[in-house]
């Protein structure tokens, strides 16, 4: 009698040192905001617009730092939800491909549904997240067209300037120079209408992480620009 109550004495104390370890699965934004708390907030760079000819495509672009991981998409049921509440955003997978041969990159989401959307990666030490996009790719498709006036008095050093379209609600203008092998020689925002290859007077935010190149006099170049609205959409 004395030896079986030993026994489940000891039995009850291996029992109670045993310990499960419970992860916890985020369900929304906020809750995966609040798993990595303790890294340091920062931001991604990001905006959104409509397909030139498909009007259920929409392209969530990016700029990822080098380094960048775990990239994610999330984005809310609909636009009618308060776009800060982050509980609303679900993560939410799509095709990812790159734009400017990888330097930056783009979600492609096919749905007409408009939502508001979001988007995070880490790099070492920190989350970053943007700002809250909302896509307009139904009420205000994105314009794309060729009405761009380039002034060549300094060849090597030409000037791009453009006028709002339909939508006058732009905040920010984002251009990039490339080479016909799309590779981004240069990435520059200003809240100006018109840049001057590669001067940064009037630039407010410079994505370019290497000094580009001097353009050579003959040999063709691609300029790009996005109109972006304060809830940053491209118009």
């Amino acid at each position: 009698m004395i030896k079986k109550i030993i026994l489940f004495i000891v039995l009850l104390s291996a029992v109670s040192c045993t310990k499960e370890k419970v992860e916890i699965v985020p369900q929304n934004l906020q809750e995966y905001l609040n798993v990595n708390s303790g890294l340091i907030a920062d931001e991604v760079i990001a905006c959104a617009a409509s397909d030139k000819t498909d009007s259920s495509i929409s392209y969530i672009f990016y700029y990822p730092i080098l380094g960048a991981t775990e990239i994610q998409y999330f984005e809310t049921e609909n636009t009618t939800v308060n776009e800060k509440d982050f509980s609303r955003y679900k993560k939410r997978a799509l095709q990812n491909e790159a734009v400017f041969n990888g330097y930056l990159e783009r979600y492609v989401r096919n749905d007409v549904e408009e939502v508001w959307s979001i988007v995070t990666y880490k790099t070492n030490g920190k989350l970053h997240k943007s700002n809250p996009i909302r896509l307009k790719h139904q009420t205000k498709p994105t314009e794309w067209n060729n009405l761009v006036t380039i002034d060549f008095t300094e060849n090597t050093s030409p000037k791009f300037s453009w006028q709002d379209g339909i939508y006058k609600e732009n905040e920010i203008y984002f251009q990039v120079v490339s080479d016909v092998n799309n590779d981004l020689l240069s990435g520059t925002y200003t809240y100006d209408k018109w840049f001057q290859y590669y001067k940064l007077d009037n630039v407010v935010l410079n994505v370019t992480t290497e000094k580009p190149p001097v353009l050579s006099v003959g040999s063709e170049y691609n300029f790009t620009m996005m109109g972006v609205s304060i809830d940053n959409w491209v118009n």
